[in-house]
């Protein structure tokens, strides 16, 4: 029962959060993390990437175990068009330990060859079990070529109380968030046509514009 009621507190903190302000809220984050050079993710996987995914203030349940919630945005690139409108996911689970700390968390994942986006286009997958996850390195390069980062489809990164790290998320789940893609696009639209065809929404323009600051290699 206290799990169940955790859960139902988690949600609605996240939906008090309008689309369009999570938006704003993603760019902040991703912004910030970039700016912070010695700290950031590295340029050259950065530029690597084919997909990006940003949960800004993923929430921990204060009194239950692994009740992780989040709601985000992932973007692709786009052949000659830099990164594509954004498609609202929820990301859910997850063992995150004490890697994370504190109740509420931002999370930044990229993902880094055309078998890893294709995962990322189902209706629901989990980390580490349908498409492999490692925590990311930080720094101006990514000079620690360890097997995991070799082999993962997908890095993952955290940021809480200021600091920011390579996390794992092995557990957690993505799916797609119908309900905040219908906010902004005033129709359900599935992951893949957002990304593969759909305009960037006025709303998005602050997040598209700061991920073409950053990285704007093209297709």
């Amino acid at each position: 029962m206290n799990r169940t009621i955790g859960l139902l507190l988690l949600s609605l903190s996240l939906y008090a959060e309008t689309a369009t302000e999570r938006l704003h809220h993603s760019a902040e984050v991703f912004k910030e993390i970039m700016d912070t050079s010695d700290r950031a993710i590295p340029q050259d996987l950065l530029e690597k990437a084919e997909c990006i995914v940003i949960v800004p203030g993923m929430k921990k349940g204060a009194f239950i175990v692994g009740a992780n919630y989040g709601r985000g945005f992932v973007s692709c690139r786009r052949s000659k068009a830099g990164w594509s409108a954004p498609a609202a996911i929820r990301m859910e689970g997850g063992s995150f330990g004490f890697q994370i700390g504190g109740s509420e968390t931002d999370i930044v994942m990229l993902v880094l060859n055309k078998r890893g986006a294709d995962k990322l286009m189902a209706s629901k997958f989990t980390l580490g079990g349908d498409a492999s996850v490692a925590a990311g390195p930080v720094g101006r390069t990514s000079t620690a070529e360890t097997d995991a980062l070799m082999h993962a489809e997908m890095l993952s990164w955290s940021r809480a109380r200021g600091v920011f790290a390579g996390i794992s998320l092995k557990g957690a789940t993505l799916r797609g968030d119908g309900d905040a893609n219908k906010a902004l696009y005033g129709k359900e639209l599935d992951t893949r046509r957002i990304v593969d065809s759909t305009p960037v929404p006025k709303a998005a323009a602050p997040l598209n514009s700061v991920l073409n600051k950053y990285s704007s290699r093209k297709g």
